[in-house]
């Protein structure tokens, strides 16, 4: 059966499929596993004022590799771009303990950003390749799922051999994790119907290969809904310590286990009824859980933060993937997709960078942080509602992206 038509299969659950959710599920868990103690991390070298950068940096570059990781998908194939996006992490996570002083993080934290960069447009590529069109949201959902499951078990176990092993092993599990990752694509199909070798030409980027035009009102909504991620990101170790929670991963793995019980059912109602009608109710949840954590002085409040960033994330990403695919023309799928991812670094990037700049680890600010973020995501909710007109650009039929 050929897994290229994108819709030709009948069922999600085929074995390429479960293997890639495996992998993806152990590249977030690297990744996602040193994220909570970078703060500290950074803070002990003596590069406290730049916490900011730790999240900025990483998505800066994730950014700037994406016309490459979209161009080289739609190019080269699916495999060789997560191959290179792991490789990265297993590097990058291996040289922490040895670049040990604060420019030489900062150096790791912008080169680690190449794996975002390359892997998750590789990976939703080929999830598009080997699904039914009417499944995508589902397919998103499940895969979203497996990256939930090592972004929410790992920065707890992180968090856990940090302090009973050190920061070291912590680093070196991570990239352990990322070696996994890469065994487990190994002797997968390629769906690239015809993918082409590697030439140093393939990344000269021209002005068609920074960003697919379809795909830019999924763009939209992904600025203005994810400037909560990259607050969340920068802000919740230090609002945990605020709040005396001793491990800096709690949050991380309330929203996420929050996160993947609502992916599935999720995905299959933007199936049924439609992406942007999802969206919009997702923008609200992000929202309201972002004012909730403003005013977390409490641990079930701020549980409850987690829980309901969790469920509105959990709704917004297999739609605004499903969604991106949608809008966007089979042979430009890893471009599309590239754009998307952009758009997410973009906002990631907004996000940590104000919330490093205005913070300042003065706690009173904390709140009027993570009501810019709510702001943002509200702002998500208008466009959908007043400017995006529906079936502008749409590669498929209208009533499955309405």
């Amino acid at each position: 059966m050929d897994l290229n038509e994108g819709g030709g299969q009948e069922r999600i659950y085929t074995r390429p499929f479960l293997l890639l959710c495996l992998s993806h599920a152990l590249f977030a868990g690297s990744f996602n596993m040193i994220v909570p103690e970078l703060p500290a991390y950074l803070e002990g070298m003596g590069g406290g004022d730049q916490k900011g950068l730790i999240i900025a940096l990483f998505t800066i570059t994730a950014g700037l590799s994406r016309p490459f990781s979209g161009k080289l998908t739609d190019t080269v194939g699916r495999l060789p771009v997560m191959y290179v996006g792991t490789l990265a992490c297993v590097i990058c996570s291996a040289f922490y303990p040895v670049l040990h002083f604060v420019n030489g993080f900062l150096l790791l934290r912008f080169l680690h950003g190449f794996s975002t960069g390359f892997k998750p447009t590789a990976t939703s590529a080929y999830v598009a390749d080997t699904v039914p069109a009417g499944k995508r949201g589902e397919a998103m959902g499940i895969l979203g799922i497996s990256l939930s499951l090592g972004a929410s078990s790992a920065p707890l176990l992180g968090s856990w051999v940090a302090s009973t092993a050190g920061l070291d092993a912590m680093f070196y599990l991570s990239s352990g994790l990322a070696v996994l990752s890469i065994m487990v694509l190994m002797n997968m199909p390629e769906t690239l119907v015809t993918p082409r070798p590697f030439s140093w030409r393939l990344l000269r980027i021209g002005k068609e290969d920074l960003y697919d035009p379809a795909a830019l009102p999924a763009g939209i909504v992904m600025v203005f809904c994810y400037v909560c991620y990259g607050v969340v990101l920068t802000m919740v170790p230090d609002l945990s310590d605020h709040l005396g929670v001793s491990n800096r991963g709690t949050f991380f793995a309330i929203f996420t286990l929050s996160s993947a019980s609502t992916r599935i059912f999720a995905g299959r109602i933007s199936d049924r009824v439609g992406r942007v009608p999802v969206l919009k109710v997702s923008a609200w949840v992000l929202a309201f859980s972002m004012v909730l954590m403003a005013f977390a002085d409490r641990f079930w409040v701020f549980c409850l933060g987690g829980i309901l960033f969790g469920f509105g994330n959990g709704i917004f990403s297999p739609a605004i993937n499903a969604w991106t695919v949608d809008l966007s023309a089979p042979h430009q799928r890893g471009r599309a997709l590239a754009t998307m991812y952009i758009a997410l670094e973009i906002a990631i990037g907004t996000g940590a960078f104000f919330s490093g700049w205005y913070f300042g680890s003065q706690v009173e600010r904390m709140p009027t942080v993570f009501l810019f973020a709510a702001f943002f995501s509200i702002l998500g909710w208008m466009y959908l509602h007043f400017f995006w007109k529906p079936g502008s650009g749409s590669k498929v039929p209208t009533s499955m992206i309405e």
